[in-house]
C-alpha cells in the first residue's frame, strides 16, 4: 500500500470512529510504528487529524461535539493520571463521594478503589464499572439511571431525580470546558442540568480538569468558576490563565505529570 493509501484509510478510520491509536494502525497495515506515527504528522499538518499522546483523533471541535468516551480517554493520559493523584488526596475513609461521568474522574476512580468504607454517587457507568471490578464489601457504589450520552454520561430527568435529596461530601466534576466567562461547560444540555444537581448535592465541589478545557467554551454552563472549592489541573496551563482561575476559584492546584516512561497504563 502506497503512503497517500495508507494516509487515506487512516483517516477514514478516525472520521468513522473519533480516534485511531498507533498500536492498532501497526498491526492493521503491517508496518512500523515510526511509519505510522509519519503518517499522522502529515495528517496533522494538513489540519485533517489532532495528535495526541498514542494516537490521533478528529481535528475540530464545536460547543454542541461531544466526543466519545474511548477518544477523550486517549487524551493527555499522563496529565490525568497526576491530576487524580492529587484529587485523590482529597478523599478520605468513612466519606460520601460523587464522581461526574468523564475520563478524567474515570482516572481518578482507579486511585480511589482501596479506600474503605467509602460511599461512591455516580452517573458513570465507566467509573461504576471500575469499582465493580475491585469489590470491597464495605464500599457502596449507586449508580444513577438515565439517558446514555456519547461521553458515557447517564443524563437527564432520571438521573436527576436519582441524585435529588442525596449529600455527599465532596464532588469531583469532570467537565469539557471552562472559561471566564462561560465558566464550567459542557457539550450536553441534558448533562449539564445532571450536573448541576450533583453541584447541589455537594458540600464541596472539586474540578479536575487538564490544562486544555481551559478556553474550551461548551454549549451550556454547569456552574461557574467561583462555585468551584478546588480546580486541580496541570502544568500545561498558560501563566495567564493560572491568574484567571486563582482568582476565581477557591484553590488553585497545578500538578507536573511523571516522564512519559514512569506512567501507568489503564
Amino acid at each position: 500500500m502506497l503512503a497517500r493509501q495508507r494516509q487515506q484509510a487512516i483517516l477514514d478510520r478516525v472520521r468513522g470512529s473519533g480516534g485511531v491509536r498507533v498500536a492498532d494502525l501497526v498491526r492493521e497495515f503491517g508496518v512500523s510504528d515510526m511509519t505510522i506515527r509519519r503518517d499522522l504528522e502529515v495528517l496533522a499538518e494538513r489540519g485533517q487529524v489532532e495528535k495526541v499522546h498514542g494516537g490521533a483523533t478528529a481535528a475540530g471541535s464545536g460547543s454542541t461535539e461531544e466526543p466519545g468516551f474511548a477518544v477523550k480517554s486517549m487524551r493527555l493520559q499522563r496529565e490525568k493520571e497526576a491530576i487524580a493523584q492529587h484529587a485523590a488526596q482529597f478523599v478520605r475513609p468513612g466519606t460520601a463521594i460523587a464522581l461526574s461521568a468523564g475520563t478524567t474522574t474515570w482516572t481518578l476512580a482507579h486511585f480511589l478503589v482501596d479506600v474503605s468504607d467509602l460511599t461512591v454517587i455516580t452517573n458513570s457507568i465507566r467509573i461504576a464499572d471500575v469499582f465493580h471490578r475491585s469489590p470491597r464489601a464495605d464500599r457502596t457504589v449507586v449508580l444513577t439511571g438515565g439517558v446514555r450520552t456519547p461521553s458515557d454520561a447517564l443524563v437527564g430527568p432520571v438521573a436527576v431525580a436519582a441524585i435529588r435529596g442525596l449529600h455527599v461530601d465532596t464532588l469531583f466534576l469532570g467537565v469539557h470546558g471552562m472559561t471566564t466567562r462561560a465558566g464550567f461547560t459542557t457539550p450536553n444540555l441534558l448533562e449539564a442540568e445532571t450536573d448541576r444537581e450533583l453541584i447541589a448535592s455537594a458540600h464541596r465541589l472539586v474540578v479536575p480538569a487538564d490544562h486544555t478545557k481551559w478556553g474550551t467554551v461548551g454549549i451550556s454552563t454547569i456552574a461557574e468558576l467561583s462555585q468551584a472549592h478546588v480546580v486541580i489541573t496541570d502544568s500545561g496551563l498558560p501563566d495567564e490563565a493560572r491568574e484567571e482561575l486563582a482568582a476565581q476559584v477557591g484553590e488553585l492546584v497545578i500538578t507536573e505529570p511523571q516522564p512519559e516512561s514512569e506512567a501507568r497504563t489503564r
